[in-house]
């Protein structure tokens, strides 16, 4: 069987079948990048599991997992100052924490070079919305690379990795979700590895790297002339590229876009061209005026918002052409993936003629499938405890995690959602002038080190009155469980986990109180001590990832799997399981019996405390001889 880590640190050029996540890493070690950074979140962490197949005595860079997106930019930042090529990469929305460094990153004498990698999320797949982050790059003078699938996005990648340390600056590489999980055959340059060069390289001479008063305008300038010389690059580049074959009517159009595009027109016969932009700012703009000069009708298909649009209508009208141009045209453009079917729609509207409507499918019944926590899961444990003790007026604040569900039935734990590590001080602004409702703030233990601390210190300092329930489940679990501060290790090896309780009582909060999710009485009655303190309280409500730690004792070989049943002699038909609990282990039949789904349960027994007449039985041991290893 062939390993991924042996694959990717192959020599010669060879050819495999790779997602675009994966075909990234390979790209780092072509280009010699020698720091990766990053924050765990979606649709990104597939490439620290490509990094992570590689063992770290052969790994030809230094990679780590930061505390947040903020660290993680900081690092490379560091190293790449130091005159080594970097790179760091997030999610969509991680734009945000690291946004404070990352709109300075262009006025800096970056000498090694750093490629920002953004793993944006049209349709909002699974993040909190679908911002634009070509909205950051505009602000920042930022170039933005956008391609199209895993062999652009390994393409991409290496122009964008020499862009950066010909230019000392940061380079975007934006990504969507199906870029960085799409699989494709690709083919692979060979990779020449030179010797390490550690010499640390940074010199003073080379800033100003303080942006204060005396220094801004200068540095401003050198940023503007850097991105003045990425846009004649633009405009020259092979990567970008044309399709098609009517010269009066075209599509300007940018990454993934353009293959849906080209899938649609694929069924016409005078196709519209379509001119594929390998890079959407700085915007080509002698490329598109050329474009826009030899077509009477000029569609702009872009993603999420109007940027190119109002760029290319701004450089027509100055231009003087009075080619028609078209861009968004109703609400609905300025959401969700442009999918070959949307993109048909959106093209039936401007050219129906040339692009048909699509046909009508069946009305397909698919039963509702809510987003579930895990079998066993602590946090659902917690919830069941937590909500018999709150009453319905009291106000609870959710954060992001796998805790965040505990918003949907039958839990309905957390009113409101921000962003990472917001709920304390949310909880602090609701607590004001509050006599009558309790404030229940919720936080898992990896959001606790990425972005809470100064909320946290915040409540105690300005003696706000609320409880936080620190949701400990020793991983980051929602991205993949990786590892955090807390956790014993890093990405790299063992490490002095950093004990959450001790931190606590380092700010000075005084009311912190722990136990295990599962002892649900326990749990109840610690809540109510909390709620009871005037001022911050904390509970740590405690129990390990569940999913993680069923797939470490699989691996075991003495492992059996024990799994609850249903005394149906005993059981009453009050539900519990199913209504109030709500493990999806249980099935509740149409004739009201409930069963186990043996597929599901992983014998944690957490339910039994749940049925008011224990019907739930003990586990059992279960035969795995036809289980997966």
């Amino acid at each position: 069987m062939k390993k991924m880590g042996n694959m990717l640190l192959t020599r010669p050029p060879f050819s495999e079948i790779v997602m675009g996540n994966t075909a990234l890493v390979r790209a780092m070690i072509e280009t010699g990048t020698r720091v990766v950074t990053s924050y765990p979140g979606s649709p990104t962490p597939e490439i620290a599991a490509a990094i992570a197949s590689i063992p770290p005595d052969e790994r030809p860079f230094y990679f780590e997992f930061s505390t947040n997106e903020k660290v993680a930019t900081e690092v490379a930042y560091g190293a790449a100052v130091n005159g080594h090529l970097a790179a760091v990469f997030f999610k969509s929305v991680g734009l945000n924490v690291a946004a404070d460094t990352f709109v300075q990153l262009s006025l800096m004498n970056i000498i090694g070079g750093l490629v920002v990698i953004l793993g944006d999320d049209p349709g909002a797949n699974s993040s909190q919305n679908e911002q634009d982050n070509r909205h950051y790059a505009q602000l920042s003078y930022t170039p933005v690379f956008e391609p199209a699938d895993p062999g652009e996005a390994y393409t991409f990648y290496k122009a964008a990795a020499k862009l950066a340390r010909t230019q000392h600056m940061p380079v975007i590489l934006r990504l969507t979700t199906h870029v960085c999980h799409a699989k494709a055959k690709l083919a692979f340059d060979a990779w020449r590895p030179h010797p390490r060069d550690d010499t640390p390289r940074f010199d003073p001479a080379n800033g100003p790297y303080i942006p204060i008063a005396a220094n801004v305008f200068p540095m401003k300038e050198r940023a503007l002339e850097r991105l003045s010389a990425v846009r004649t690059f633009a405009e020259t580049t092979a990567l970008n590229r044309v399709s098609g074959t009517s010269k009066r009517r075209g599509i300007i159009t940018t990454g993934l876009t353009a293959l849906s595009a080209e899938a649609v027109l694929a069924e016409t016969e005078d196709t519209p061209e379509v001119l594929k932009l390998a890079l959407s700012y700085p915007l080509a703009r002698e490329t598109v005026r050329d474009f826009l000069a030899t077509h009477e009708e000029v569609f702009v298909l872009e993603e999420l918002d109007n940027l190119m649009e109002m760029e290319i209508k701004s450089l027509a009208f100055d231009a003087g052409l009075r080619t028609k141009i078209t861009g968004k045209t109703d609400q609905a453009a300025w959401m969700g993936e442009y999918t070959p079917d949307k993109v048909r729609h959106l093209l039936y509207q401007v050219w129906p003629d040339v692009v048909p409507a699509a046909s009508t499918p069946a009305p397909l019944s698919v039963p509702e499938r809510p987003a579930q926590m895990c079998p066993g899961c602590g946090h659902r444990s917690a919830f069941h405890a937590i909500k018999a003790v709150l009453a319905d007026a009291d106000i609870t604040v959710a954060d992001i995690g796998c805790h965040t569900l505990g918003y949907l039935p039958p839990y309905e734990m957390g009113q409101l959602l921000m962003c990472m590590g917001a709920s304390t001080a949310m909880g602090s602004g609701l607590g004001l002038f509050n006599q009558t409702r309790r404030v229940v703030a919720f936080m898992g233990d990896s959001t606790f080190f990425h972005a809470a601390l100064p909320g946290v210190v915040n409540a105690l300092f300005n003696r706000h009155n609320l409880t936080l329930i620190l949701m400990e489940n020793g991983t980051t679990a929602m991205t993949g469980h990786q590892d955090h501060a807390a956790s014993g290790r890093n990405f790299n090896t063992e490490t002095v986990g950093i004990p959450l309780r001790q931190v606590l009582q380092g700010f000075g909060i005084e009311a912190i109180f722990e136990v295990d999710t599962y002892q649900q009485a326990e749990l109840g009655r610690r809540l109510q001590e909390a709620l009871a303190v005037k001022g911050f309280s904390v509970v740590i409500a405690r129990h390990p990832c569940m999913l993680k730690f069923t797939r470490e004792q699989r691996r075991r070989p003495n492992y059996q799997l024990r799994q609850v049943g249903v005394d149906q002699e005993s059981c009453v038909q009050s539900h519990a399981c199913v209504a109030r609990f709500g493990c999806p282990s249980f099935v509740r039949h149409a004739d009201g019996r409930v069963s186990v789904n043996p597929d599901l349960c992983i014998g944690d027994a957490s339910c039994r405390q749940t049925c008011p007449v224990e019907a739930i039985t003990k586990p059992q041991i279960r035969s795995t001889e036809e289980d997966p290893p």
